[in-house]
């Protein structure tokens, strides 16, 4: 595994400031209690070393001791309290970081193109909130508070021991570099292991979350244990992951801990004998010793955490990239909002595909007037649902125009251009709340007569009137049991009470009865007139009353026409609607 270049955590760990920076004033209080905080308990081994010092043979003055320890004490209190109050700091600014990150990291998620959910795994993107997210707001409330009290400790303790003694103090001379290399050189190797333990994590989540949502179908197809399979592979993957990172970041606490134990050993030998040369005393080498244990401890500690850091880093960076991704296009600068909309909609040659090799559709041209009812139908992958993506702007066309009234749709905002569409889809979507809000969703301001008028009109009153609290019934995965038909004419409700000019509907009535279904498109007729509907359905029964059938094949318009018509021409339509009625 390549080791990641330095450069690349620094610049993460500056990005990673540019958050910090809002809580200056409180990281500035954070650093000062830092220093004073651990000023006061340096001072600790200094009195210790007087108290030894006024300790001599057949003669102890207690008073002197005592006073001693006394103000070592005091420090050691005040520099406890200090403490408390420095965690109290870091902790408010980690949490309000990660708040921060997560508003950023959802933000973008709203930003972001259709294009990038269907590429990437609904638990991969939890991953960057939760876990991500999680590990960053861990190191700064715990591993920078002790990065930051390390690093006073070793300067301070550095700064006593010269006083104390400078020759003595060259021990660390040598060993101090030797732990130093032998750090930077592991820390570049371990970032990359803890980015590739992200990613696997991040993976497994996915794969769980795709698993988790499709339990119906594994057990209709008893594929049970070919799913186990899948996930010990991709579990096996995680924790070779896991073990790697934390394996080759466990060598750091005990090969700098090893470092400094020799320190502690040439310290004892050469104090012992510049007290036999009487340049020191027993205190002032007691002294030496504890400082130079404040010294190594801290090293040996930053070692610990120098892993945690690297783990924070690729998980910041993980955020970072995802902050990154490209949003969808802007608006035109001279974009203006739809306004009033009559509903004409036309396609002229239009080339699309998702992928520039692929084309989905190659030439489709297509009007449909206003007020009028479009059904488009086809063989599954004909375009039919490439056509609504392009027509809401999730995807814009390689070549082409589609025009709205005459104007062509980029030069309105993609907010007004989807708020001028109501839309059903076949994957009916319905958030935590209670029936009432869900529907109320689709209409602003709109009141509870409004709502109740939808509902009947789609056919979803009298279910509704029949759960547990009616309206105020509160739908989520945990509690009340609707079946995806009742769920779907809710969201057809949402969609009636929306004051859109323009309808779409994708498969809408795919999970309702026929007998619903017809009294559903009798309601919209009503409902809908003067207003410009597509209809996207298999169910060709569906779509006999429409005005225009445009029947897709091959990337373009095959046929177009009314029911009867597309019957007596003996084309594509007329076998599709053979091979579903005889």
């Amino acid at each position: 595994m390549p080791a990641e270049k330095a450069p690349a955590v620094i610049r993460t760990m500056l990005r990673l400031w540019k958050y910090l920076s809002d809580y200056r004033w409180r990281i500035t209080s954070a650093v000062l209690l830092t220093v004073l905080s651990n000023w006061l308990a340096l001072l600790g081994p200094l009195l210790a070393g007087l108290a030894i010092d006024v300790i001599k043979p057949g003669a102890v003055d207690f008073r002197a001791v005592f006073w001693y320890c006394a103000w070592m004490t005091f420090f050691y209190a005040v520099s406890s309290a200090m403490n408390y109050f420095l965690v109290v700091q870091m902790v408010t600014v980690s949490q309000n970081t990660a708040r921060k990150m997560r508003d950023d990291v959802f933000a973008k998620l709203l930003e972001l193109p259709v294009n990038f959910f269907d590429n990437h795994q609904t638990g991969e993107i939890i991953s960057h909130i939760s876990y991500d997210i999680d590990t960053v707001n861990t190191s700064l409330s715990n591993d920078l508070l002790q990065i930051s009290t390390s690093a006073v400790s070793v300067v301070g303790s550095l700064i006593m021991m010269l006083a104390i003694s400078a020759p003595l103090a060259s021990v660390f001379l040598v060993t101090v570099p030797i732990g130093g290399i032998f750090i930077k050189y592991k820390s570049a190797q371990i970032h990359a292991y803890f980015r590739r333990r992200a990613m696997k994590l991040a993976e497994m989540n996915g794969f769980v979350e795709e698993i988790t949502s499709g339990q119906k179908t594994i057990k209709a197809y008893h594929q049970e244990e070919t799913i186990l399979s899948r996930f010990d592979e991709c579990n096996e993957e995680a924790v070779t992951a896991y073990y790697d990172a934390d394996y080759h970041s466990s060598i750091l606490g005990p090969a700098v801990n090893f470092v400094n134990n020799i320190s502690l050993t040439l310290i004892s030998v050469f104090g012992a004998i510049l007290y036999l040369l009487g340049y020191l005393s027993i205190g002032s080498i007691s002294s030496f010793v504890l400082y130079s244990r404040k010294f190594s401890a801290p090293i040996n500690e930053a070692a610990n955490v120098i892993s945690e850091i690297q783990s924070a880093a690729a998980a910041a960076d993980r955020v970072f990239r995802l902050i990154d991704e490209a949003s969808e296009t802007p608006d035109a600068p001279d974009a203006s909002d739809i306004g009033h909309v009559e509903g004409l909609v036309e396609m002229s040659h239009v080339r699309f595909g998702y992928s520039a090799e692929r084309p989905v559709l190659r030439d489709l041209s297509f009007k449909a007037e206003a007020g009028s009812l479009t059904a488009i139908v086809g063989h599954t992958g004909a375009g039919k649902t490439t056509v609504i993506n392009l027509l809401m702007r999730f995807y814009d066309p390689q070549s082409g125009t589609i025009t709205i009234d005459g104007r062509d749709i980029k030069g309105f905002t993609r907010r007004s251009l989807r708020r001028a569409f109501a839309m059903v889809l076949q994957e009916s979507w319905l958030f935590c709340g209670t029936v009432f809000e869900n529907i109320a969703y689709g209409g602003k301001n709109a009141t509870k007569e409004d709502v109740i008028n939808a509902a009947k009109a789609a056919q979803a009153h009298g279910f509704i009137m029949n759960l547990p609290r009616g309206y105020e019934t509160v739908l989520n995965e945990d509690g009340v049991n609707i079946s995806k038909g009742q769920k779907q004419l809710i969201t057809i409700a949402r969609a009636m009470l929306s004051d859109a000019h323009m309808l779409i509907l994708d498969e809408a009535t795919s999970n309702v009865d026929t007998r619903t279904e017809l009294k559903i498109q009798e309601a919209m007729r009503a409902l809908m007139k003067e207003k410009t509907c597509f209809v996207i359905a298999h169910r060709l029964s569906t779509v006999r009353n429409a005005d225009t059938i445009l029947v897709m094949d091959g990337g373009d318009v095959a046929e177009r026409g009314t029911h009867e018509n597309l019957l007596e021409l003996g084309g594509v339509y007329a076998s599709l609607y053979r091979s579903q009625f005889g």
